[in-house]
């Protein structure tokens, strides 16, 4: 006999990988109703780009695997019984550039969507510092972009790594109380990508500071939000609040400082041992890195012009989506076909 609550949660399930279906379907159809535009051509409106993923400012630093990307969804279930419980789900974002063979483009992440496969899905660990494939990451989640993380990726790949912690380690999830299940996909430099969105001048960004930016536990705060302005006046009038960077921060302020390598001389004590200024190339790669013309043209999400990033070429993009479709489809099936036995049980039936 088939009991109703197997034909009930064959119904929520098939209901779920509908609605999931349909969500990938409208993601394909995205993908696929504009034509990819070389960077160094396009215009401000609606465009499709694609190419290979180099870094801004910063990176991240993934929670379960300790890689450094620009982007990372991590999730980990623990079992107890029949019961489970969440103990982390968070997604993070940074600013990252997307570079074609005619030029790159800078994509500010704050409110876009990312759409990538598993680099990690383990199950059914006990072990106090996770399965073979996690490396906890118990240092900082931002590190800075330096002209030798490609030298530095290389001898990552080369090294041997042993296991996360060991006995007696302290992981940073803390002790396991059942089986733990592990997700994490991320985009990372010199991943292929698809992004579709709104091209926009920088100066036209609501929050240009906060859209380079986007975590899971984020607040978003207005730019125009009452408090928010009450407490900048307040702070001003109190003379808490520099008019400036270089007031607030002094010779901090100058790019290059706190690697000792300032692109223009700092004002220092007379004592102090002086600095040598940065040279003009050094001075031109930090412009381009931190210093962005109003005009020039971004990607990144505004009201009502939406951002979606999409792991792969836009054809691989758009075959992983109409694959999520048609288990869609299939989940409709079945939801029809459980719903007829709810049916036919409910009106007093019987199916052995």
């Amino acid at each position: 006999m088939i009991p109703a609550w197997l034909a009930a949660g064959g119904l929520v399930l098939g209901l779920f990988l509908f609605a999931r279906g349909l969500l990938a379907y409208l993601r394909a159809q995205r993908i696929g109703g504009i034509a990819t535009s070389p960077i160094s051509a396009i215009a401000a409106g609606e465009v499709r780009v694609s190419g290979v993923v180099e870094p801004d400012a910063v990176l991240l630093v993934s929670p379960l695997q300790s890689e450094r990307c620009v982007w990372y969804r991590a999730r980990v279930e623990e079992s107890a019984g029949r019961s489970s419980r969440t103990i982390m789900d968070e997604s993070r974002a940074v600013g990252f550039r997307v570079k074609d063979a005619s030029g790159s483009i800078r994509v500010f992440p704050r409110d876009a969507s990312f759409t990538a496969p598993d680099d990690l899905r383990e199950g059914g660990s006990t072990d106090f510092d996770g399965p073979t494939g996690v490396r906890l990451n118990s240092g900082p989640a931002l590190v800075g972009v330096t002209d030798d993380d490609r030298e530095a990726a290389i001898a990552e790949l080369l090294t041997v790594h042993g296991p996360a912690g060991g006995h007696g380690s302290r992981s940073p999830l803390g002790a396991p109380a059942g089986p733990r299940s592990y997700a994490e996909a991320r985009i990372a430099p010199g991943d292929t990508v698809t992004v579709v969105g709104w091209a926009t001048p920088f100066a036209t960004l609501p929050d240009p500071t906060g859209a380079d930016t986007a975590a899971s536990w984020d607040a978003v705060i207005p730019p125009d939000d009452p408090a928010l302005l009450a407490d900048l006046a307040e702070a001003r009038a109190a003379g808490l609040l520099a008019d400036s960077p270089e007031e607030a921060w002094g010779n901090a302020a100058i790019p290059g400082f706190g690697i000792g390598r300032p692109v223009r001389p700092p004002e220092l004590d007379a004592g102090a041992t002086p600095l040598p200024a940065g040279d003009a190339e050094l001075a031109a790669r930090v412009e381009r890195r931190f210093e962005i013309a109003d005009d020039e043209l971004v990607l990144a999400a505004a009201d009502g012009m939406s951002l979606a990033v999409f792991d792969g070429t836009p054809a691989v993009a758009a075959g992983r989506e109409q694959d999520r479709f048609l288990l869609g489809l299939a989940g409709a099936v079945l939801a029809i076909a459980c719903a007829l036995v709810l049916a036919y049980l409910a009106r007093g039936g019987f199916l052995a």
